[in-house]
């Protein structure tokens, strides 16, 4: 285990990194927990970093060299997630503009989306690749340094997408008009239709 510390701390950065800045999922929790308050939104994060730490024990498990072999296969599923986070983003962008009710749950993405979002992704898939090539070592411990890896990068995001779940909520009190929640959905809406339609073609 303790040889595994030199490959964590570089790993720890990459994974709050990767967690923290910008993309599909931020704005997908920002967007839930300011329309639906934070308490709703924990559902989406769990899912989210659940669904990208298991992408990693299943890419050092051998699964990520199916992808990485067949480029359709990765053209495919790029097409089936750009096209899911577009018509999500229709959803947002044509919600009512009025304060939406704590218990109204039509159009909230919840723990089986957000985690199934994670594993049509072939750039989450990447990322966990480049997670156990990088960071993993060879020989007998691989496997533990794989769950070890995984599961920090568990306990990373969550806390990233955190952050963002507190913006949204926050954000929340200067949503009071239906003027503000429609230029807020809006927002939201072309956010996330520049962060998935930047994926096509990488």
């Amino acid at each position: 285990m303790s040889s595994s510390l030199p490959t964590l701390l570089p790993f720890a950065l990459f994974a709050f990194v990767a967690s923290i800045t910008p993309g599909p999922t931020n704005v997908l929790v920002l967007s839930n927990s300011a329309r639906y308050g934070l308490t709703a939104t924990l559902p989406i994060i769990f899912g989210a970093c659940a669904s990208a730490a298991i992408l990693v024990l299943l890419v050092g498990a051998g699964a990520g060299s199916t992808l990485t072999s067949s480029p359709m296969l990765q053209t495919t599923m790029q097409w089936i997630g750009v096209l899911w986070l577009s018509y999500l983003a229709w959803q947002i962008f044509t919600a009512p503009a009025e304060a939406l009710a704590p218990g109204d749950t039509q159009a909230r993405l919840g723990l089986v989306g957000a985690a199934s979002l994670q594993l049509i992704n072939p750039k989450t898939w990447m990322m966990a690749l480049a997670v156990v090539s990088v960071f993993a070592s060879s020989g007998e411990q691989r496997f533990n340094h794989v769950l070890i890896l995984s599961l920090a990068f568990f306990l990373i995001s969550l806390p990233c997408l955190g952050v963002w779940a507190l913006l949204g909520a926050g954000s929340a009190r200067w949503l009071r008009s239906p003027k503000a929640m429609r230029r807020f959905n809006r927002c939201m809406a072309l956010l996330l239709l520049i962060s998935a339609w930047s994926t096509v073609g990488i």
